[in-house]
């Protein structure tokens, strides 16, 4: 598969296009951003990291009858992925509350949800990706109904799916963002990545933070974090 030139950067990744006009590759940067590119760093490994459990949580989901955009890892840093249409539309699962939704509502960060939670938020940069509801979403045109009830179908069965699994290696799942895209053919599938820096993960016991929230708070042992996150989840330390 030949790499060509980029043709997308954002805060954490690059995307190449390849010889194949239905598949691109992704590369993992080690950059970090946090409070909307406010703060600014580099974690050292923080892509082959991610690369490395994103693609992990994606072949889990695959075998587990949710479709992925993941084709294949290529490197330490990059995987080849089908190429979508990606739906402007972050959606946002919560299991127990952290971050902004304990802001929002003044509920005390770490009490577990009743049930889970599900967020939109308008992916656009300039307006700070902002919270919006299904009739935003309908009026905005970003999605239709149909395609709407399929993505929160995909994200409740992605949810009960990760859970389970990572409460087997002491891990709570916090909450988490996912993006969704359509095929040429109109299909939706899950794309974008699956990492600490997308996810919320605490120890089950000592509730220490095993993300992206190190970084974000200051609290050190970023790098640290990320190790023992993919240790956890694939049984593997360093890379």
């Amino acid at each position: 598969m030949e790499k060509r030139e980029m043709i997308y950067e954002g805060k954490a990744k690059q995307i190449y296009s390849t010889s194949a006009n239905d598949q691109v590759i992704v590369h993992f940067k080690d950059d970090a951003t946090a409070f909307d590119g406010q703060k600014k760093d580099q974690i050292t490994g923080k892509g082959k990291i991610n690369n490395k459990i994103s693609n992990f949580f994606f072949k889990l989901l695959e075998d587990n009858g949710i479709k992925t955009h993941l084709i294949k890892e290529l490197s330490a840093n990059e995987v080849l992925v089908k190429k979508v249409g990606i739906i402007p539309v972050e959606v946002v699962m919560r299991n127990i509350v952290a971050g902004s939704l304990s802001k929002r509502l003044g509920i005390k960060e770490g009490e577990v949800l009743d049930k889970p939670v599900l967020e939109y938020y308008y992916k656009d940069d300039d307006l700070g990706d902002p919270l919006i509801n299904n009739s935003h979403i309908e009026v905005l045109k970003l999605a239709t109904e149909t395609d709407l009830e399929e993505i929160n179908k995909m994200t409740f069965k992605i949810n009960k799916i990760l859970k389970e699994f990572l409460r087997e290696r002491v891990i709570d799942l916090v909450d988490f963002k996912l993006e969704f895209g359509y095929l040429d053919d109109g299909e939706i599938i899950l794309a974008d990545e699956i990492s600490p820096d997308t996810c919320r993960f605490w120890d089950s016991n000592t509730r220490e933070k095993l993300d992206k929230d190190r970084f974000r708070r200051d609290l050190g042992d970023v790098e640290e974090a990320y190790q023992e996150m993919l240790k956890r989840i694939t049984g593997r330390g360093e890379l």
